[in-house]
């Protein structure tokens, strides 16, 4: 199947006329809210597979598979249209829009440097900021669809003590911090992301520490350390270590990928095979009257929540499993399917 010149003539226009009514709409909901960043369009009309998320003042977005084969540079020409029509429809500069391709992604493809044009921006959301890069990962460092459960966390927070696994750029944890949080650690094994985190935690006027997993646990016990900590570590060890070390949390935040085979870390992941026992390993670091929250985003995650408290009943009595998926919709992911999120306690 081709794309022609006409053909790709009316999609723009197409694009242009929807966003336009989109915006209109979201960019009022979003000044009320406290946003600078949301969800613009997402694969709204089915021969335009785009999705586009605003971040004030440009927009980073991607093209999802089509089925069926097409000349590459003739893609390329498509979406450069897409996004020239966006460009003008919303009064931006062309190159603040930014548009890549994003196929089914494994391991640690998705968080992988793709460009260097380093389009950033210092975005506001819920009275905090954080930075965002729009052009050179496919993913910017923030991912908007958590926006409800990352103000949850906060809620949640005062006092308490926060293990955020899988960290990724630590805006849960800078937002429990906001919340006032006893203290947060935060563990992932990218260095460019910790230092993403690092930076995050010093635009909210907060100072982080990175450090090794061995280095943490040696100074767990120092009243002097860092009360926010960045942990190079891979999941799966050091959860081994904080057993071992019989360390506790009051909550702990658990927003895997769906397969990772990085090679720093000892083993490969796979969320569905491997989530009972990561579930049950976090449980057991959980100090008593603690909570789990666990946010699964793959789609072919299908797990209920009944499923998960039978899986995990014989080792720990009078789990509680509540699915809350439906609480975290915002007005502009209205009528698209959530990430399944669970509070397990």
């Amino acid at each position: 199947m081709e794309i022609s010149d006409e053909k790709t003539a009316v999609q723009a226009q197409m694009l242009a006329n929807r966003l336009k009514k989109r915006y209109r709409h979201l960019h009022k909901w979003a000044k009320r809210s406290g946003f600078d960043a949301f969800r613009l369009y997402d694969r709204d009309i089915p021969e335009i597979p785009l999705v586009l998320d605003i971040y004030d003042d440009a927009v980073s977005g991607a093209l999802y598979k089509r089925p069926y084969e097409k000349d590459e540079g003739e893609e390329d020409r498509w979406i450069a249209a897409m996004g020239n029509a966006a460009a003008q429809s919303l009064g931006l500069e062309r190159d603040n829009v930014v548009i890549k391709r994003r196929q089914r992604q494994k391991g640690t493809a998705q968080y992988e440097k793709i460009a260097s044009q380093v389009l950033t921006r210092i975005i506001g959301e819920g009275n905090l900021r954080f930075r965002v890069n729009l052009s050179d990962y496919l993913d910017t460092g923030l991912f908007l669809d958590r926006r409800a459960m990352r103000s949850m966390v906060r809620a949640a927070a005062p006092g308490r003590q926060v293990l955020n696994l899988f960290c990724y750029t630590a805006s849960f944890s800078v937002y429990a911090a906001a919340g006032g949080a006893a203290l947060t650690d935060s563990v992932d094994l990218s260095n460019t992301y910790l230092d993403w985190a690092r930076e995050n935690f010093a635009l909210n006027g907060c100072t982080a520490e990175v450090l090794r997993m061995e280095d943490f646990f040696a100074r767990a016990e120092n009243p002097g350390a860092s009360r926010h900590s960045l942990i190079r570590a891979d999941v799966p060890a050091f959860l081994r270590a904080a057993a071992s070390a019989r360390r506790r949390w009051d909550m702990i935040i658990l927003d895997p990928p769906a397969f990772s085979n990085s090679t720093m870390a000892r083993a490969d992941f796979d969320l569905q095979r491997d989530m009972q026992e990561l579930l049950a390993n976090c449980l057991s670091l959980l100090a008593e009257g603690g909570k789990l929250w666990f946010s699964a985003s793959a789609r072919s995650f299908k797990t209920s929540a009944a499923a998960i408290e039978a899986s995990l009943a014989d080792r720990f009595a009078g789990i509680k499993v509540c699915d809350i998926s439906e609480k975290l919709v915002d007005e502009d992911f209205r009528g698209k399917k959530p990430p399944r999120t669970f509070i397990v306690e």
